[in-house]
């Protein structure tokens, strides 16, 4: 680990300047792979407090939404929601023929021919498709290893034709998947609250979807960088597939805990990451957005898709805070209240730097 700060120490190491020579190859990290490097670049490397450490097993809660005992299920959903910001859901109603197709539809991106995809790279995410490294690689203190292509799929989609060809079928048919067990996991967290069950989907919170499907290359030195760094994300809620290589982590009791992947299983993430985290600031600190990281790795290359519940980037003026139900004077509201378009604006600014996105609003 000592190797990691001599490096970034080194006299003369112009940060930006790497940046921008990485960034305007519009190859990404799998670039780099595929020219055979051994050694990673220094924009990659974290320090070493930050990078990969050992982490430790834990049980992550799983929801079977196939039950016919629904307040078992509502009371589970809502202790994991509270303890821990993390579920697993199986019997949700996604086949896993699709599921397998959405996986490999995301890894035919990547590795679709370089020219093609090159038209796509872009850091303007008011686009149909965006694909690039790292949305946040002129403001995080450390790059990810980890390419990203990424499209909004609700509330409205896009003509079909802007879409990746390679993907495009399986990410329409997923994402509506998506759409309906969103539709159901919102209910049930409702009643969870003591709320009305349709009382997200009469706020929409089900209708804006954002699918991000990350490609995480082998890594050369995984010791020395990461996947995703520590952050907490910023959405209402986000539904992940991995691969059956894994690496996410979530932070539980000052420790860092595997979540494995499990066949047939979907993960759920509480408030989460790239549009506005107002679930946690709409529940008033009652469900927990936890932190959480991917670990870099050698086997690679590893394929997830994280389908963000929120708002898209458009204009909007509607605001947000603190559920009326859940405010009283023994528990007075904690965040500001705020509009979609501002959360969104901050959210795609904000690095993933470990800083709570969330103090941005605290009172």
């Amino acid at each position: 680990m000592a190797a990691a700060a001599t490096v970034s120490d080194v006299s003369g190491y112009d940060r930006l300047t790497e940046l921008k020579a990485f960034d305007q190859t519009k190859t990404g990290v799998k670039g780099l792979v595929d020219a055979g490097i051994r050694q990673i670049p220094r924009i990659f490397i974290h320090p070493p407090e930050t990078s990969p450490k050992t982490s430790t097993t834990f049980e992550i809660p799983v929801v079977d939404l196939g039950s016919t005992d629904r307040a078992s299920t509502v009371e589970v959903i809502l202790a994991a929601s509270e303890n821990l910001g993390f579920f697993q859901v199986v019997n949700h109603g996604i086949p896993v023929s699709v599921m397998d197709e959405m996986l490999q539809g995301v890894r035919r991106f990547h590795e679709q021919d370089l020219e093609v995809k090159k038209r796509l790279y872009s850091r303007d995410f008011s686009r149909s498709v965006v694909y690039n490294s790292n949305f946040d690689l002129y403001s995080s203190p450390a790059t990810n290893w980890r390419d990203t292509f990424s499209s909004f799929m609700g509330p409205s989609t896009p003509p079909p034709e802007e879409l990746p060809e390679v993907c495009r079928d399986i990410q329409i048919e997923y994402s509506n998947h998506v759409l309906k067990l969103g539709s159901l996991l919102f209910r049930l967290i409702s009643e969870a609250l003591g709320l009305n069950d349709n009382y997200f989907g009469d706020l929409d919170f089900d209708k804006g979807i954002l699918i991000a499907g990350h490609y995480y290359p082998a890594c050369p030195q995984p010791d020395l960088t990461m996947g995703t760094a520590k952050h907490t994300d910023n959405g209402f809620l986000a539904v992940l597939l991995q691969d059956e290589i894994g690496g996410l982590q979530i932070l539980h009791q000052n420790q860092w805990v595997d979540v494995p992947p499990t066949p047939g299983a979907l993960v759920i993430n509480i408030g989460d990451l790239l549009q506005a985290r107002f679930l946690q600031i709409l529940s008033n600190d009652k469900l927990r957005s936890v932190e959480h990281r991917v670990v870099a790795n050698v086997k690679g290359p590893r394929v997830s898709v994280a389908c963000f519940f929120g708002t898209s980037l458009a204009p909007s003026e509607k605001v947000v805070g603190p559920l009326p139900e859940l405010v009283s004077d023994e528990n007075p509201p904690r965040y500001r209240e705020t509009t979609y378009y501002e959360y969104g604006q901050h959210s795609i600014s904000k690095a993933l730097d470990g800083v709570p996105q969330l103090l941005h609003w605290r009172i």
